[in-house]
């Protein structure tokens, strides 16, 4: 049991890690990118998680680890955020190889209104939770910045994915958060949230996944931009 963090952080990256040099496939290819994008991301969440650690927020149950830490965060918490939006990065590549932009037909504005003005409602709601006004501040932020600063074109399409990436995000966040366990491997103090679940899953961890994988998304297909940018100019 020591070893069960460990062992979803790796079973969530093999199959992507492995199918990355489908010949048809390729996703080795865009290494550079994906890479940097996930260091850039992994940054900005390690820090994060280290001060909720450290406040409390939400915690690790030692039942669960290997006992390496970094800082006060398990060796097993900073691999996730290697891990997951690799595999999540990989997803995301795949399907973009297999939808057509035409093929997707979904309008974005509206989903975009819904979701920034259900956000704001929600924090609003519960202003004095750290996990939940952090979670829904950055995600805020990101969508804003994405859709009126930035303009990208993709964000529609990063909604239906990110729909599709939920059904392993369910058993990902299932397992540590408590489902088939007797225990949680990763816990959370419900003063600093909504309290409310879907099954054993935060709520918040729903926001706090997108705003995850749709800032790792955003620096890597900015990165692969800028790449075909300048290749194209030689």
């Amino acid at each position: 049991m020591k070893s069960l963090y460990l062992i979803i952080n790796v079973a969530s990256v093999m199959v992507p890690l492995i199918f990355s040099f489908h010949p048809k496939l390729a996703f080795y290819k865009h290494w550079k990118s994906a890479w940097r994008a996930i260091l850039i991301s992994a940054l900005v969440f390690v820090l994060w998680d280290v001060l909720y650690t450290d406040w409390g927020v939400w915690g690790f149950n030692p039942k669960y680890l290997l006992g390496i830490y970094f800082f006060n965060l398990p060796i097993e918490e900073v691999l996730f955020f290697f891990c997951i939006p690799y595999s999540c990065l990989f997803t995301i590549h795949c399907l973009d190889l297999l939808f057509r932009k035409e093929s997707l037909v979904f309008d974005e504005k509206t989903a975009t209104l819904i979701l920034l003005t259900g956000l704001f409602g929600i924090g609003l709601f519960y202003i004095g939770c750290l996990y939940t006004m952090a979670s829904i501040s950055g995600l805020l932020a990101l969508i804003l910045l994405l859709k009126f600063g930035l303009q990208v074109n993709w964000l529609g399409r990063f909604y239906i994915y990110y729909l599709i990436l939920l059904i392993p995000f369910f058993i990902v966040n299932g397992i540590l958060t408590g489902t088939g366990l007797d225990e949680a491997v990763v816990w959370y103090n419900n003063n600093e949230n909504m309290g409310l679940r879907i099954l054993t899953i935060p709520i918040e961890d729903f926001i706090y996944g997108m705003l995850l994988i749709l800032l790792n998304t955003a620096i890597y297909k900015y990165l692969e931009f800028r790449k075909e940018r300048v290749a194209s100019s030689k």
